[in-house]
């Protein structure tokens, strides 16, 4: 797996909502568990956490003739090709691993939370008690040391895969086409991109917490690409000229009349 650019496909109609990968996720990263409360659903934690990296969503849906139909959804960070967290963050404590997904350096975090407003995908958590952001960075440490993420490597179906971009995408595609009645990809054509590509039986509405079209915030987008960029440029143009006329006139000094003027002596 080194140096290749990688996706996780996520097959759903191949989950069992097991949650495998959501045990094998906390296990290896060490992520604690946390106390919570029956809301009416088999789905727990009720939402990704600081500690909750990935989180099997439980949906339920009116299907033929009336019947109730279960739909399971693995959710987690998509880890964009042009990700709006990295963007954003102001100390570049988000940033690309060699295998296209989005890491974290938790030393260089502030807990500013700008990565939380921009995220199209609503993934980033932040921990009051650390003052750090937190989010799956597709266990960078296990593909750097040729091994699968975590959850791909627990999931007993097969309906979690990694490899090469090119191959992950067409899988997703030939399966979309075998399942038929509507099934679709999803992730591949948002944000240029994502690492984390879902083939999804039904359509992408009925789907919670899933974006239609995710984008990138416009005023991120101007903030970010246009004006910062002209900024630089105007900066660095003004200490451009400053040097020049330092060069060409030397230092400003005040002369003797200027002195008199202001009544030195």
């Amino acid at each position: 797996m080194n140096g290749l650019e990688l996706v996780k496909l996520i097959d759903l109609s191949r989950c069992t909502a097991c949650r495998g990968c959501q045990i094998a996720c906390k296990q290896w990263n060490n992520l604690p568990a946390s106390q919570t409360n029956n809301f009416g659903s088999y789905q727990n934690p009720p939402d990704l956490e600081w500690n909750t990296w990935t989180l099997i969503r439980f949906n339920e849906i009116e299907g033929q003739n009336g019947k109730v139909k279960w739909l399971f959804r693995k959710d987690g960070c998509m880890h964009c090709t042009d990700a709006a967290c990295v963007k954003v963050c102001p100390t570049q404590a988000l940033f690309y691993t060699e295998f296209g997904a989005v890491d974290i350096d938790y030393a260089r975090c502030i807990g500013c939370k700008e990565c939380i407003t921009a995220c199209p995908f609503h993934v980033p958590r932040y921990d009051k008690a650390t003052n750090v952001i937190y989010k799956c960075n597709l266990c960078y440490s296990r593909l750097r040391a040729n091994q699968p993420p975590a959850c791909v490597q627990s999931c007993p179906t097969g309906a979690l895969q990694i490899g090469a971009r090119d191959e992950m995408v067409r899988k997703a595609y030939q399966r979309a086409e075998e399942l038929g009645n509507g099934a679709t990809v999803y992730g591949d054509k948002f944000v240029e991109g994502t690492h984390v590509v879902y083939v999804l039986p039904e359509a992408v509405t009925v789907y919670d917490n899933l974006p239609e079209k995710p984008e990138i915030p416009a005023a991120i987008l101007v903030w970010k690409d246009v004006l910062k960029p002209a900024g630089l440029i105007a900066a660095g143009a003004v200490a451009g000229a400053a040097f020049l006329h330092y060069v060409t006139h030397g230092p400003k000094v005040p002369t003797e009349e200027n002195n008199n003027e202001k009544g030195e002596i």
